[in-house]
């Protein structure tokens, strides 16, 4: 294990992190929150000072970067992350207790959105940024943005190679250009694009500054920290709209907007999985729709209500405009399975993600039809190509361990007991990087309830479901710690 070059990154990323807070400061120099203010800035010391530890340890390190390292990297820099990103919330004394600090910054970052408050807007304003920025960090990643900005290794080392694949959303990450570091250029670039647009139309429906600068980073990164207690619910139809609409579209592959920057018109149309996508959003907003039509004054409200939770829901961002836990059964379920199924591979959402759904239904359809015909080759093609087998193993194994992780999960929390709706909604919201979910953990309710030991472990589903579980499961084996 080459821990000097970890030690490098890590000191790069604490870096990074205290430089993050310094717009937190003018923030809270400008509302006259000199408590906060005095916590951000002996929040920084202690990062700094950490990351200096970590400098000294790097000194002359050998830039050799396997993926094993790279896996470790990823995972401990997220924990590393968020146990001191916390610190300005727990040294304000806005959450007293440490842990429900961490829980919500480990949320903030994954882009989960459950929260352990109960009263969001009697936070100061420069925390209520910290925290809806921790989104808009935790969307793309930072590691991410470290290869996007600074080169960090020689070149054949496969550093930034391995890196990307450790934090990236899905089955498979490819190279949108010859080089890696470009990639993460491009990812970068159209992700701070994108999140101007949205903020661009947020002010154009009149929405506070503040508050659209908030909106739009809790949107970006398909996270849903809002910073009232009714979420989104009273702003103006216009703005749950645009929500809705950029929601959406982050919640879609990444590539794709590379592509049409190219003008590559006919690929984007092609791609199955943006198909699968759209197709199960606009089914599902239909259904909805049909079914809480009398719920409401009109036809059209309730399809702007369920066109905003489908999107929200789907791609795992969690802004609520209604008590969605109000609706029918029938319409629960379908969120439910939304919380499944997750956004694109290669977005800023979470669940199992359209791109496994994908290959997990063409690899049913291969086996039945291998079971009529065992003598027949078959290959299994998206977009037309060949999918490696290698893929289809790692996604088959993705799954069990989903499904494992999920049944353990749910059953440690019956230890608090609550119901069984409550405790299996709140282990999937917070695995599939959601945030509310249904009965106590609901759109209008919060995960403050929840033993010490139950929020450690919904902190680890959080940071296992936004690092796609194997970085979290190689920290866990022995075999990662031996020499070589």
């Amino acid at each position: 294990m080459n821990f000097k070059m970890i030690s490098r990154i890590y000191a790069m990323i604490l870096f990074i992190e205290a430089l993050f807070m310094i717009p937190a400061v003018g923030i809270g120099l400008g509302y006259g929150e000199h408590t906060a203010v005095i916590s951000f800035l002996v929040s920084m010391a202690a990062i700094l000072a950490v990351a200096g530890i970590f400098a000294l340890i790097s000194q002359n390190a050998d830039k050799t970067f396997r993926a094993k390292e790279g896996l470790v990297c990823v995972g401990t820099s997220w924990i590393l992350m968020s146990l001191l990103g916390c610190l300005p919330f727990f040294l304000s004394g806005e959450i007293p207790s440490y842990m429900d600090a961490l829980f919500e910054i480990v949320s903030g970052f994954t882009t989960t959105g459950a929260s352990i408050l109960s009263d969001v807007e009697a936070l100061s304003r420069c925390m209520l940024y910290w925290r809806s920025f921790s989104h808009w960090v935790g969307g793309m990643g930072v590691l991410v943005f470290l290869l996007a900005l600074v080169p960090v290794s020689g070149k054949n080392q496969g550093f930034t190679m391995h890196l990307l694949r450790a934090e990236s959303p899905g089955p498979d990450v490819g190279k949108l250009v010859p080089k890696m570091r470009q990639t993460a250029m491009v990812l970068y670039m159209t992700y701070v694009a994108l999140t101007f647009f949205d903020f661009l139309f947020l002010i154009f429906g009149e929405m506070p500054l503040f508050d659209a600068v908030c909106t739009a980073f809790g949107t970006a990164g398909t996270g849903g920290f809002g910073i009232k207690n009714d979420s989104i619910a009273s702003y103006s139809p216009y703005v749950q709209n645009v929500c809705t609409v950029f929601m959406l579209l982050f919640g879609i592959n990444f590539s794709c907007f590379y592509l049409l920057i190219l003008r590559q018109f006919r690929a984007v149309f092609k791609d199955e999985e943006l198909r699968l996508y759209l197709g199960v959003v606009a089914v599902s907003i239909i259904l909805i729709t049909l079914n809480i039509a009398d719920l409401y004054g009109s036809v059209w409200e309730s399809l702007r209500y369920s066109s905003f939770q489908v999107a929200s829901i789907i791609t795992t961002t969690g802004f609520a405009t209604v008590n969605f836990d109000l609706w029918p059964s029938f319409s629960k379920g379908i969120l439910m399975v939304l919380m499944l199924i997750g956004a694109c591979a290669g977005s800023t959402g979470g669940g199992i993600k359209c791109a496994r759904i994908l290959l997990l239904l063409k690899g049913v359809r291969r086996n039945i039809s291998q079971i009529m015909h065992p003598q027949k080759v078959q290959v299994i093609r998206v977009n037309g190509k060949p999918v490696d087998e290698r893929i289809l193993s790692n996604t088959n194994s993705y799954l069990a361990i989903y499904v494992t992780i999920i049944v353990v999960s749910f059953l440690v929390l019956g230890l608090d007991n609550f119901s069984m709706t409550t405790n299996f909604s709140a282990t999937m919201a917070c695995f599939n990087n959601i945030g509310p979910g249904f009965d106590a953990v609901g759109p209008s309710c919060n995960f403050a309830a929840f033993s010490p030991f139950s929020k450690l472990i919904l902190i680890v589903d959080m940071l296992a479901g936004r690092l796609e579980i194997f970085p979290i499961l190689i920290l866990l084996s022995p075999k990662t710690w031996k020499r070589s």
